[in-house]
């Protein structure tokens, strides 16, 4: 620091000779040595007062206890609970000495100060998470709070309002989302949660008295202990713009079980179950896929693994996966085919034309792991026509270029390139290099938030 002044000082001189010169008249004054210009700012009086508030509590036993899922995961989090364009703050703690040992302190700021205007207590082994969401369009937000116990998580709802926070709902629950399904521009919510039939999703939402009602309920075909097993809950829309949550567990044999949650005459309906079965006919080997908008479209496509006819009797089958939109009557249309490299991190787009003409075969070697592509003809043999390799290792830059290979994605550690093959000249279905390079993407590793 002392070295970075020392270089400003002579700048600072020439800054002032400048002015002068320029005839800028008399030079200001400094009122401050350049030491003082390089201080650290002081914090605003009212965050110095919280933070004396936060130590009082500190210094009274308590410890922190910040929510431990979610997307709200600090121990002081500020927001504007009450759309005053102010933020209030909230301090997360712990204090095993008390009955209700978990504590939500909710400051106001006032003036130049910080002021403990509520106070929300739970029992527990934890705050499991906290979401602010205005669930009533009054602009002012509610919090639903998620308490962790020994055998199971307790879902609150509190509102604020003058005189102090008012509990709208208790109850409990493996998952929640809130998700406007009914298109009112108002928030609902949607608890997942377990009875003695198994899983069942209850519909609250905010009725005229100024409360959260179960307006109705629909019954799930996964299994609380299936959701926790690798499972999420993804808030998407279906064909004909529907809002709606997809609910995907996975089963102990490895199956992935969705069930789709939507509105049919305002009654929450699970529209991919089945009548017969009571079960949804969305059963699949599981691929480490969820639902989600693989193409862009705006609409939420389910993936919907098909095998793949193997090469050789001895060769492991591998899957293609049909990523299909559902409309809100549970009719689903294919939207987009692909090729999942789960292990090499890449996909490809695989054209409507290709559908049951292809083989695929993977092949392992030093620094190098490809997929090839076949042609697949009655009474003919396999006849190659593309291969996609992933290149690691010091020399990848040489083996890359090596042959008729084409670059597709240069990561830090892996180069993805691919070679049209002999059967693709003379195949009608054939790919140039462009069309290879456009239907090829990798894997995003997707960031998700803890479960609320």
């Amino acid at each position: 620091m002392r070295g970075l002044i020392r270089r400003l000082i002579p700048m600072l001189a020439v800054i002032l000779m400048t002015l002068a010169l320029s005839g800028c008249g008399e030079l200001p004054r400094l009122s401050a040595s350049p030491q003082d210009l390089y201080a650290l700012p002081a914090l605003p009086v009212k965050y110095t007062e919280l933070n004396n508030r936060i130590n009082e509590i500190l210094s009274g036993g308590a410890e922190y206890a910040a929510p431990t899922s979610g997307t709200n995961i600090q121990s002081v989090q500020l927001v504007d609970l009450d759309g005053d364009g102010r933020e209030e703050a909230l301090a997360f703690f712990r204090n095993s000495a008390d009955e209700k040992p978990l504590k939500i302190y909710i400051f106001t700021a006032k003036g130049d100060t910080y002021e403990q205007t509520d106070l929300i207590e739970g029992s527990g082994t934890a705050i499991y998470s906290i979401n602010y969401t205005d669930l009533d369009g009054d602009g002012r937000k509610e919090l639903a709070v998620g308490w962790k116990a020994a055998a199971e998580q307790v879902l609150e709802v509190y509102s604020l309002r003058t005189g102090g926070t008012k509990m709208l709902l208790r109850t409990n629950y493996v998952r929640y989302t809130i998700r406007d399904l009914n298109q009112d521009q108002r928030k609902e919510l949607v608890v997942l949660r377990a009875d003695e039939a198994g899983g069942i999703a209850d519909y609250y939402n905010w009725q005229g008295d100024g409360g959260l009602a179960n307006h109705s309920s629909a019954r799930l075909s996964v299994t609380m202990a299936e959701l926790n097993q690798q499972g999420r809950v993804t808030n998407g829309i279906l064909r004909d713009g529907v809002p709606a949550v997809f609910v995907t567990g996975v089963t102990e044999l490895s199956g992935a079980v969705t069930d789709i949650l939507a509105l049919r005459n305002g009654e929450l309906c699970n529209i991919v179950i089945s009548e017969q079965t009571g079960v949804s006919k969305l059963v699949y080997p599981f691929c480490a896929l969820y639902p989600s908008d693989i193409n862009g479209d705006g609409l939420t496509e389910v993936p919907c693994p098909a095998h793949l006819p193997a090469l050789t009797d001895d060769e492991t089958a591998l899957q293609r996966i049909d990523w299909t939109a559902y409309d809100e009557k549970g009719e689903g249309a294919v939207s987009l085919r692909t090729y999942h490299c789960v292990e090499d991190g890449w996909y490809l787009q695989l054209p409507e034309t290709w559908t049951d003409r292809i083989y695929i075969s993977r092949s392992l070697s030093q620094d190098e792991s490809g997929a090839t592509f076949y042609i697949r003809k009655t009474g003919e043999p396999p006849a190659p026509f593309l291969r996609i390799t992933a290149v690691t290792g010091a020399s990848r830059e040489i083996k890359a270029v090596r042959g008729s290979r084409f670059l597709l994605s240069r990561q830090p550690k892996t180069l993805y390139t691919a070679e049209l093959l002999e059967g693709n000249d003379t195949w009608e279905y054939g790919l140039t290099a462009d069309e290879v390079r456009a239907a090829f993407s990798l894997i995003q590793t997707e960031w998700i938030p803890g479960d609320n």
